[in-house]
């Protein structure tokens, strides 16, 4: 499992100080305040931070770095992501997971969850998107499964296709995270 997660996103500058406004993944702010050092990324560039105070505010979070102090050196940073260790990631509730433990499961179908088969998966996760009514599992589907015809596994161009599926529960069914799988409940959503 991933060790590092991405627990906001610089949404831009607050004051004269170098403060940055901060926009939490989670909608949630109170794991914020134990933060000693973040890592700033844009996915190219990376840079680690000593946090020097966060301040809550209604909806939003400020957040000053030791080393940033003024607003053009903040705004250097604008839409950044911040990364931290696990354990400064907000606690999860049940039926909760982080989006980086999903990515790299196996998704089964069938009888192939049941025996933990992972040589019959449809497909494998690479990603959760938010969509318009909620997030989206995207799914790289492996052309080597004999549940689906060619034309669902690959694309015009013959390339595998990727398939975006509802993250709800009529559409995936059990999420096992530890035995890196999680469970389709139907085919046909991926046509």
């Amino acid at each position: 499992m991933t060790e590092q997660f991405v627990v906001g996103i610089v949404r831009g500058t607050h004051g004269i100080t170098g403060e940055f406004k901060v926009e939490s993944t989670s909608g949630e702010y109170g794991h914020f305040a134990g933060m000693e050092e973040v890592a700033l990324t844009d996915g190219t560039e990376k840079k680690q931070f000593t946090v020097e105070y966060v301040h809550p505010a209604s909806g939003t979070l400020y957040m000053k770095l030791v080393g940033i102090s003024g607003p053009e050196e903040a705004a250097r940073y604008k839409g950044f992501q911040i990364v931290v260790p696990r354990k400064f990631a907000h606690p999860l509730q049940a039926g909760e997971w982080y989006i980086e433990d999903l990515k790299g499961c196996s998704v089964l179908y069938g009888e192939a969850y049941e025996n933990g088969a992972a040589d019959d998966a449809v497909g494998t996760v690479t990603d959760v998107k938010e969509g318009g009514s909620g997030y989206l599992v995207e799914i790289s589907l492996s052309e080597a499964c004999s549940l689906l015809r060619d034309d669902v596994k690959f694309g015009k161009d013959g390339k595998v296709r990727t398939v975006y599926v509802p993250f709800r529960d009529e559409f995936i069914g059990d999420v096992d995270v530890e035995g890196r799988r999680m469970r389709l409940m139907h085919l046909w959503i991926l046509e």
